[in-house]
């Protein structure tokens, strides 16, 4: 499975390009500001109908237009070749077509076309809030399971629209029980049926990523990752109702799956025992836990889809040292990775780099 070709219309900086890709290695090097992280960010869009970069689809129009286009070729693993389009006019719905023909849901294309995406921030997911280690582990599983999305999609309306119903019986001081009990039992359920596919999903990923993580730090410390959820609790559904009083005056839902969390841990090897990698680990850990996550996100999308994820290397030459390089070098030599898209701001260091690799490769020069 690959891109065979990009066309925009006012997405981002792009007025209107079109770009016909290499289905194994394809460079786009320019200037910072040129655009290349917005080229990347279109091919994301493509695949997952949504950009990685900005919460809100408007944002990826160009400025002083009302509209953009993205449409893209991709050949499957069958050799059919299938064209999707991504529109988006302002102030109205966004529009996603497979062979110009609506998709019932948007979220049926989720996971037909899988990407992953390194990018310099990545370590946010080491530093930052739980939140965002849910959204990256809700990213993966959703590219992996419909019905997984379909529930994260249910759980998320219901969550909602009971928070709009505690602001609704805090302005008025008063509690309906009977209506909260037709919002707790589906979130409950939900929440059940959510909790149980992270628990299993972990405990599938973590091989793979462990093995990662060897592979990229020489073997140098042990590493895992904890799925922390209040549900685990086995009386949490009495507890939950127990404070309906605390999320009516807080005006919000302050249990649930929602609050889950993900704990990044990491051992010296030498017998100590094992810290959080967010208090103890140094950014050369955090970076290279973050790839190996990047990694066995790709592997575990193969595993699953039967095709190589596209993968997307957003200006990582920049962020790695030369060993860290060298392993990923040494794996696209190998044939491991299927499509690739890299950027890069200094386009010999990248020849450089890639001289040595059996693949077919095509630069492309962005902003000129």
């Amino acid at each position: 499975m690959h891109l065979e070709k990009l066309s925009l219309t006012n997405f981002k900086n792009y007025e209107d390009v079109r770009y016909t890709f290499s289905m194994q290695v394809n460079v786009l090097v320019g200037p910072n500001g040129s655009g290349k992280t917005n080229l990347l960010d279109a091919v994301y869009f493509l695949s997952l109908s949504k950009s990685a970069f900005q919460s809100q689809d408007a944002m990826s129009i160009l400025h002083d237009t009302d509209y953009f286009i993205i449409d893209g070729i991709f050949e499957e693993h069958d050799d059919r070749t299938v064209q999707i389009t991504i529109s988006l006019q302002r102030g109205q719905r966004k529009v996603l077509m497979a062979d110009k023909k609506p998709y019932e849901r948007i979220s049926e294309h989720i996971g037909r076309f899988p990407v992953v995406l390194v990018a310099p921030n990545d370590t946010d997911l080491v530093r930052e809030h739980s939140e965002d280690r849910r959204h990256f582990f809700d990213g993966v599983l959703s590219q992996l399971d419909p019905e997984y999305l379909r529930n994260y999609l249910m759980y998320q309306q219901i969550l909602k629209q009971r928070n709009s119903l505690l602001k609704l019986f805090a302005e008025r001081n008063q509690v309906d029980n009977d209506l909260l009990d037709t919002y707790d039992e589906p979130l409950l359920e939900l929440g059940q049926k959510i909790h149980d596919r992270r628990r299993q999903f972990i405990n599938e990923f973590l091989p793979g990523f462990r093995s990662h993580y060897a592979y990229l730090s020489d073997d140098r410390e042990e590493v895992t990752i904890l799925y922390e959820s209040e549900m685990s609790n086995p009386g949490f559904a009495d507890e939950f109702r127990h404070f309906r009083r605390r999320d009516t005056v807080l005006q919000r839902t302050t249990m649930g799956i929602h609050k889950d969390d993900y704990s990044f841990i990491i051992g010296s090897g030498n017998g100590q025992p094992p810290v959080p990698l967010k208090k103890f680990g140094s950014q050369g850990q955090q970076k290279t836990f973050v790839i190996a996550l990047k990694l066995a996100q790709f592997t575990q999308l193969e595993a699953e889809k039967g095709v190589k994820p596209i993968l997307l290397l957003d200006d990582i030459f920049d962020k790695l040292d030369d060993r860290r390089i060298g392993k990923l070098i040494q794996q696209m030599d190998e044939g491991v990775f299927g499509q690739l898209f890299i950027t890069d701001a200094r386009p010999e260091r990248t020849r450089q780099l890639l001289t040595n690799v059996k693949a077919d490769i095509k630069f492309f020069e962005i902003g000129n």
